[in-house]
């Protein structure tokens, strides 16, 4: 196995994996209200979270950001759930301004990117502990497999949405909420596991 398939692999089944499956969780929630013709939409959003969490990897990687790793366990279930949580609000509320809502959920996804990077960089320093070399590289390559595995969890997401509410006619509203509803409710207990007070 190649120096590019070893890191692209490892950030592929890392996101993946099933007992990590707290980006899974966050990639879901995010795409939930988005159906195919809303690809620019969603587009934007993976775009502004893997910008977040690549540039926070980078920096962590390097030295130039160090977060205790406690405190980042905490907050990815916690980004999580503030996204579900928005998913019901939003769902709820009725006409509300697009553009406004839109705005606050790239920056908020920008920024929950940077939270999500933070927790990459904790797994990729151990695996890359012991290559003397240029640490860039990998990175990268490392990145390339997170980015492929977003993009497969966005699909089946986007895929079972469709199938949902297009054959077995489930409101889409209802699909929203209900499944956002689940999603905290799996990342709850979770939260208070990871507590730091």
């Amino acid at each position: 196995m190649s120096e590019f398939e070893l890191y692209f692999t490892t950030g592929l089944t890392h996101v993946l994996d099933i007992n990590g499956y707290d980006h899974v969780l966050y990639l879901t929630v995010l795409a939930l209200p988005y159906m195919f013709k809303d690809w620019k939409k969603i587009l934007l959003l993976v775009t502004l979270f893997t910008i977040g969490h690549t540039a926070s990897l980078l920096l962590s990687v390097y030295g130039v950001l160090s977060v205790n790793s406690a405190v980042i366990e905490f907050l990815i279930p916690v980004t999580i759930m503030t996204a579900a949580i928005y998913n019901v609000i939003k769902g709820a509320s009725k006409g509300s301004a697009k553009q406004n809502g839109m705005n606050f959920l790239a920056i908020t996804t920008l920024f929950f990117g940077l939270i999500h990077g933070l927790g990459f960089s904790n797994f990729f320093k151990i695996i890359l502990a012991g290559n003397s070399d240029s640490k860039l590289l990998p990175l990268l390559e490392f990145a390339l497999g997170i980015e492929a595995a977003q993009i497969i969890v966005v699909l089946v997401v986007l895929v079972v949405s469709f199938i949902v509410q297009e054959f077995l006619r489930f409101p889409k509203r209802d699909w929203v909420l209900v499944m956002s509803a689940f999603v905290a409710g799996i990342v709850l207990p979770i939260i208070f596991d990871r507590a730091i007070w």
